[in-house]
């Protein structure tokens, strides 16, 4: 398997450190508000990233963090910190903003068939770890104290800048025109690995630490998180590309200081979600969710099926017409596959042809095994659909490309299916109560009946009790109703 490594810049082979087994590392939500459908993008293609390594036989075990302290709204580490913003925004505490957008995060992989990670860690549990990590890390003369808060050095650092040939607009710089640099800072470069009391007096979450009462900064917990339950040797860290730099380079640079050998060995990371109007943020224009796209009438798998029409590596476009055109994508191959179903119970064959099986699985593995190409993934579904083969082998082949593409193709085919035969099943009732209601002696029996309806509407009573009677003598009961009078033999 061909994987792009950020931190050499190349397509690499995949080789894990210990044969069999990936340690993986994916950047969690900062859970302050929902996550736009951008972040999503990121959370969908780590998923096949995943699945993909599951499928091709590895142990993987998957860790990703929940932010719910220490990430402010700059990253030259100043501002509000976001659950505190989030906090003042809906007048709860952080901790019921973090309960709740949790929650609702892990509900939206949900609805995006992203599998759940075998071990998830909020920051907030790990505070020793932290406090560990950064002591060590003074000790060893990488970090130092300043203004009340702990810093890290990266002139003590031979390399900082790992991350180095983005195009300019994909990094986001630690100090930014029209942000305050921090004063306390020896390099512009250093950030913050504690804040103490010194800091944002009104932070609602605070710890005791050697260095006074207060809280980590965002970089930290990552690394701490991450060597907690992977050891300090990681396969790959994955992350969005907005991350590489402050975010990840920090991971690294206090990471290897703390351990004194290479940390991680693959770093991948997903492009832009883009609008027309630019990059994907919650601050600006539409804030685009999950939920939304369900209030419009849009399948939660449709929006992942147009992820995985693009490259993890290239900035993909959201439009609403885009996305139009994969849903109309997404259900003729959904009316593929029903056919591909119905075909099969007809011919009731269950023979799997191994030879064709393997030569259409191979398509698949060779463009996923092409640094993640999902694009071609795709493409081998549509190739295995028209495949010269049996239907069970072509079915076969559907069911086991949907493991790692996950966009529910037999559970929609199924729906469709069941939906096509009520749709024929309510046709046919149509048609045999059109025959009836044609039926010369059930017309005299309903014209009977409205003649009832007028002689009652009249007051005339004794006229409708004698159609009541006469239909009576000829073996026809009537039942009054609220919606009306029905009859029956």
């Amino acid at each position: 398997m061909l994987l792009y490594n950020t931190l050499t810049h190349t397509r690499d082979e995949f080789v894990p450190n210990v044969p069999g087994k990936v340690s993986m590392y994916t950047c969690g939500p900062t859970v302050y508000h929902y996550a736009h459908i951008g972040n999503l993008r990121t959370y969908i293609m780590e998923d096949i990233l995943d699945r993909y390594l599951r499928y091709a036989g590895y142990d993987v075990k998957r860790v990703m963090n929940i932010t719910d302290v220490g990430h402010l709204t700059s990253d030259g580490d100043t501002g509000d910190d976001k659950m505190l913003k989030g906090a003042r925004r809906e007048h709860k505490t952080v901790m019921e903003i973090a309960k709740f957008y949790t929650d609702a995060f892990f509900d939206d992989c949900r609805k995006l068939n992203i599998r759940r990670p075998d071990a998830i860690e909020p920051a907030t549990g790990c505070i020793d770890d932290f406090i560990r990590v950064i002591s060590g890390l003074i000790e060893k003369g990488f970090a130092y104290e300043a203004g009340g808060n702990i810093y890290f050095d990266t002139s003590k650092l031979e390399k900082y800048y790992v991350f180095h040939d983005f195009a300019e607009e994909d990094l986001e710089v630690g100090v930014r025109d029209g942000v305050e640099a921090d004063s306390n800072k020896r390099n512009k470069a250093d950030f913050v690995l504690w804040f103490t009391k010194s800091k944002f007096e009104d932070q609602e979450l605070k710890w005791e630490s050697p260095w006074g009462l207060g809280y980590p900064g965002w970089h930290i917990e990552c690394s701490c998180i991450a060597m907690k339950h992977l050891g300090e040797r990681l396969d790959i860290h994955c992350g969005g590309i907005d991350n590489a730099f402050p975010h990840h380079t920090n991971e690294i640079a206090q990471s290897e200081a703390y351990l004194g050998h290479k940390w991680c060995n693959w770093w991948v990371h997903v492009l832009h979600l883009n609008t027309n109007s630019g990059k994907m943020s919650k601050s600006t224009g539409e804030f685009l969710t999950v939920s939304l796209l369900e209030s419009k009438g849009y399948d939660p798998l449709a929006y992942r099926f147009f992820c995985l029409q693009s490259h993890y590596r290239k900035n993909l476009v959201f439009t609403y017409e885009n996305l139009d055109n994969a849903v109309i994508s997404y259900n003729k191959l959904v009316s593929k596959v029903a056919s591909l179903l119905r075909e099969a119970k007809r011919t009731a064959d269950v023979t799997i042809d191994e030879e064709a099986f393997a030569n259409i699985k191979k398509r698949f593995t060779d463009a996923l095994d092409n640094d993640l190409n999902t694009s071609l993934a795709v493409t081998a579904v549509y190739d295995a659909l028209k495949a010269k083969t049996t239907a069970a082998t072509r079915l076969a082949a559907v069911k086991d490309f949907d493991t790692v593409l996950q966009i529910g193709l037999i559970p929609a085919a199924e729906a469709l299916i069941a939906e096509e035969d009520a749709r024929a099943e309510a046709a046919k009732a149509a048609e045999a109560a059109h025959v009836i209601f044609d039926d010369p002696t059930v017309r005299a029996i309903e014209e009977k009946i409205a003649a009832r309806a007028a002689a009652k509407k009249a007051k005339n009573y004794a006229e409708a009790d004698r159609i009541r009677a006469e239909l009576l003598s000829e073996g026809i009961t009537l039942v009054d109703t609220a919606e009306g009078t029905t009859w029956h033999k």
